[in-house]
């Protein structure tokens, strides 16, 4: 009959098997999503790129003209739109996120300004809520496979609270994917939008366009789709870069658990060697007290 010691040894070891099977299936699930995820990061990047380009052109073209998304004004309330994820499992990539969001917030709180906060993901939500900041808007359910619908409904909000003057400005945090081994928290000024510069402004300037309607109502229409495909684009790298910190998070974790099988095995094993040999120590010494009781 096997001792406590040992049962309880196979009992962990078979409570650790199981944790490592569902590990094991996490990590296989998210390195399955990480391609897909990647395809899509580096199919949103050539229609964003030709947005920034038509900007600068029309921008070049209509040179004077002021927007509403161009206008520098003094900023008192900042938006920040912070990207983390719904679900854990997935190492530290949420929390590094929300400690850059929080640094940033207590920096303006030492400059006198406010901030508006707008979460995505539960892991952001549940954080600043349980510490009493003002969270202006929050979207779950869209950090695994966001879509652009998702990224429209968070451009609008911010561009009406900007409009509006809620805001005076809006501070994106998310998660940059740049390969799967590495995923840098990082921040973004999206409002107001810088006004068109570089190289290509200056190669159009010298080239006379006509434009129909206006280069005004072309931003008009431009602008506010350029701030879509940029969440856009943000949301499919923090999404990108989640899948990657999971699928490494889940590694070691079942690394992590086969060691510890490896561990508990050789303690089981010594047990039951400690058994063998207590029960050989008791039939020898019962044999013994046999042979002495019958001389």
């Amino acid at each position: 009959m096997a001792s406590a010691q040992l049962r309880d040894t196979r009992r962990r070891i078979a409570s650790v098997e199981a944790i490592k099977k569902i590990t094991r299936a996490m990590e296989l699930i998210a390195a399955s999503r990480i391609p897909k995820a990647q395809a899509r990061v580096t199919a949103s990047k050539p229609y964003t790129a030709k947005l920034i380009e038509v900007i600068q052109n029309v921008g070049a073209a209509g040179s004077g003209s002021s927007h509403m998304l161009l206008d520098q004004r003094e900023i008192r309330t900042v938006g920040m739109l912070v990207v983390s994820s719904d679900r854990g499992l997935a190492g530290s990539y949420a929390s590094n996120v929300i400690r850059l969001t929080e640094a940033r917030i207590r920096e303006l709180h030492r400059e006198g300004k406010d901030v508006a906060l707008y979460a995505v993901g539960k892991k952001a939500q549940a954080y600043f809520r349980y510490r009493g900041y003002r969270i202006e808007g929050g979207y779950i359910g869209i950090t695994d496979t966001p879509g652009y619908g998702d990224a429209r409904a968070i451009a609008n909000t911010a561009l009406a609270a900007f409009a509006t003057r809620q805001i005076d400005s809006l501070e994106v945090f998310y998660t940059r994917f740049q390969s799967a081994m590495t995923q840098v928290p990082s921040r973004l000024d999206l409002l107001p939008i810088a006004p068109p510069e570089g190289e290509v402004q200056e190669r159009e300037q010298s080239i006379s366009y006509e434009y129909e309607p206006s280069p005004e109502e072309i931003l008009d229409r431009l602008l506010p789709r350029y701030v879509e495909a940029t969440v856009f684009s943000l949301l499919l790298e923090a999404s990108a870069s989640e899948h990657s910190a999971r699928r490494r998070a889940m590694k070691a974790a079942t690394d992590n658990a086969e060691e510890l099988i490896r561990v508990l095995r050789v303690q089981a094993n010594r047990a039951r060697q400690a058994e063998i040999t207590t029960a050989i120590t008791e039939i020898v010494g019962g044999a013994e007290a046999l042979a002495e009781g019958r001389r």
